[in-house]
């Protein structure tokens, strides 16, 4: 099982200014002034081995799609905008017909946008297979594609599109996985997921707020999460902000994803849904920060910790 990263942004696209583009081109050429580079390699080596990984890369601009590979068809959580990439990448490497499962955490505008640009639902012969607990998402797909809001409607998808109301109490067989869903505290609900196959587990938990209860002993998810290979888990915020100016908006803490996951016995976490408003220095800070309280926290864990971010690839 492979996982790959198409979006990781939370709630709106991020857009990258120009000050930050100069900035990175800026700090590039300061950690190359004691180098003395003049050959191509010599650059290409100096980017790999010496910048940081907020200068040389980023955490990403597009809001949440996360593909599995594993099984004989493409399946993938969430329709954000990372879905035209991924969709662009499908058109350049595979020739149809394929099939594709699309499975939905809920149905906020952040998680489906994608889908208006995701070039595979416009080719006839492939088949779209769209999976949810809510009785709105064929509703939801097909509003965001009715005038005045976007000028080309689903109808004119040639792709076999098909729409799938997921029972949360049963466990769903679905391209060679077992997939299980769980409903999670956020405005209008949201669903986790969990993949299992060949001995390994994947939970894809975003947009999902853990309140004081969480702390209990028999809390739901400690039971969802338990032993998963990757753990995908909701950090947008600092605990001081959940807790003080944002409490109720459906999102979680990374101090809150460290504490579930140890107890959980995760092998790895990735944070997720990262925050639309900050830049790739202050989220290489916030990764730190979580480490560190890691370390506080359990020090003996052999959890690992990282931060999603596009293109980034996990092998379970």
């Amino acid at each position: 099982m492979l996982i790959h990263f198409w979006g990781t942004r939370g709630s709106l696209p991020y857009s990258v200014r120009t000050e930050e583009i100069r900035e990175k081109i800026r700090l590039s050429l300061c950690h190359a002034l004691e180098h003395g580079l003049s050959r191509k390699e010599e650059i290409d080596a100096f980017i790999d081995n010496n910048l940081p990984f907020s200068v040389k890369y980023g955490f990403g601009c597009n809001t949440p799609c996360v593909e599995i590979r594993g099984g004989p068809d493409f399946v993938i959580c969430d329709a954000g905008t990372g879905l035209r990439d991924f969709g662009n990448y499908v058109m350049q490497h595979f020739t149809p017909p394929r099939v594709f499962h699309i499975f939905m955490s809920h149905l906020h505008w952040d998680h489906i946008q994608g889908f208006p640009f995701f070039i595979p639902a416009f080719v006839q012969g492939n088949t779209v297979h769209i999976y949810g607990a809510h009785s709105e998402l064929e509703s939801a797909f097909m509003k965001q594609q009715e005038a005045p809001c976007f000028p080309v409607p689903m109808s004119y998808m040639q792709a076999d599109i098909q729409f799938h109301l997921l029972d949360p109490m049963e466990t769903h067989k679905i391209s060679d996985f077992n997939v299980n869903l769980v409903k999670q505290n956020h405005p209008g609900d949201s669903y986790g997921y969990s993949f299992c196959k060949d001995g390994r587990k994947f939970v894809y938990s975003t947009d999902a707020e853990h309140t004081e209860a969480s702390d209990k002993d028999d809390y739901y998810f400690i039971n969802f999460a338990e032993n998963a290979d990757l753990l995908v888990f909701d950090a947008q915020y600092r605990l001081v902000e959940h807790f003080h100016t944002k409490e109720g908006w459906g999102h979680s803490s990374n101090m809150t994803a460290v504490e579930l996951a140890v107890r959980s016995k995760v092998k790895q976490l990735c944070l997720f849904h990262n925050e639309h408003t900050v830049d790739d220095n202050q989220l290489m800070g916030f990764l730190e920060q979580t480490r560190r309280y890691l370390e506080l926290y359990a020090p003996k864990s052999p959890l690992s910790i990282d931060m999603a971010f596009d293109d980034l690839e996990v092998k379970l």
